[in-house]
């Protein structure tokens, strides 16, 4: 994605993906408060128009790209880093209206099967354990047939992850698992008593999550996208103990901001892998660790191996030394 494309989302969708609502509008224009800091009344103007924005407070406004750099505090090249990682819908349907071949066909929902997702699972630090939570998918872009690691949403859309796909099919929707059913003992796990929800921006956290705990009894929710931030926050009103595991990128930091102020008493648990940018960053920085680990015990274990091989040769060479020596 370049400057020229993501100044040409809707503005408003990039504010709502970020948390911030106006507080009001009309056809030509919205207002909002001030979301680089604190206020009580709306200085920031929405110019529908255009899709320009002007922050009347410290007077300076621009495009898309002028708002996300100051908003993140980077530079243009990790914004559209950024931008390339959402799925604003306003984009996509610039692409349809552009592009209205190819089409979008699923063909197949089946048990994952495919070795080549099974292997781009266990890169991802991801065993059979997980299996059932996902489908393979396989589908049809244009001419073009595909297959995809499938997590189905609310809505009954897909989001789609292979080694080197990354999208989604039809409706776009959170999900929501309910571990309940699959886990049967529940001694084990360190934070046994908590009953509510575990809450990630991406699948393959989720799915990382699921392949570290040992009883978790709680649902799962997956926002899918930033974008459907509020719609999480609304769903998050039915669970009485609420476990943030977002990423750690200006992103999600401020996705967590937003869901703490609506739920105070929510729980913020990416100091686990503060060092990490997410959660299966985290899993595989693990599991390399282990293996490098268990190499070096090996390495050890046959170094003292040899050493005692030696020992024990040494007094057998001096006797067939001395042996020669008499004759």
């Amino acid at each position: 994605m370049n400057c020229k494309q993501f100044n040409s989302i809707s503005l408003e969708e990039v504010l709502l993906s970020l948390g911030h609502i106006p507080t009001k509008q009309n056809e030509k224009e919205a207002w909002y408060l001030n979301p680089f800091a604190g206020e009580f009344q709306a200085s920031f103007k929405l110019d529908k128009r255009i899709n320009a924005w002007y922050l009347h407070s410290e007077g300076i406004g621009g495009n898309n790209t002028d708002f996300m750099k100051k908003y993140l505090k980077t530079s243009i090249n990790e914004v559209l880093d950024w931008a390339q990682k959402q799925s604003f819908s306003s984009f996509h349907q610039q692409h349809q209206i552009k592009n209205p071949k190819p089409n979008y066909r699923i063909d197949e929902i089946m048990d994952i099967q495919n070795p080549d997702l099974k292997n781009y699972l266990q890169e991802r630090g991801l065993s059979p354990k997980i299996y059932d939570y996902i489908k393979e998918v396989r589908f049809t872009v244009g001419e073009k047939r595909l297959y995809a690691i499938g997590f189905e949403n609310l809505s009954g859309g897909f989001e789609l992850r292979n080694s080197f796909y990354k999208g989604s099919l039809l409706k776009k929707d959170i999900s929501i698992l309910d571990l309940s059913s699959s886990i049967k003992d529940t001694s084990n796990f360190q934070d046994g008593n908590i009953k509510g929800v575990a809450v990630f921006e991406g699948f393959m956290d989720a799915l990382s999550f699921i392949e570290m705990q040992k009883s978790f009894t709680g649902d799962i929710l997956v926002m899918n996208s930033i974008a459907l931030l509020n719609k999480s926050i609304e769903h998050l009103k039915n669970y009485p103990n609420i476990n943030l595991f977002l990423d750690n990128d200006t992103a999600g930091i401020k996705c967590k901001s937003q869901i703490l102020k609506s739920f105070p008493e929510a729980k913020d648990h990416s100091g686990i892998y503060s060092n990490h940018k997410d959660l299966n960053e985290f899993l595989i920085h693990r599991i390399k660790n282990n293996v490098a680990n268990k190499s070096e015990y090996r390495t050890e274990k046959l170094n003292n191996s040899e050493k005692l091989k030696v020992r024990n040769q040494e007094p057998e060479i001096k006797d067939t030394i001395s042996f020669k020596r008499k004759r």
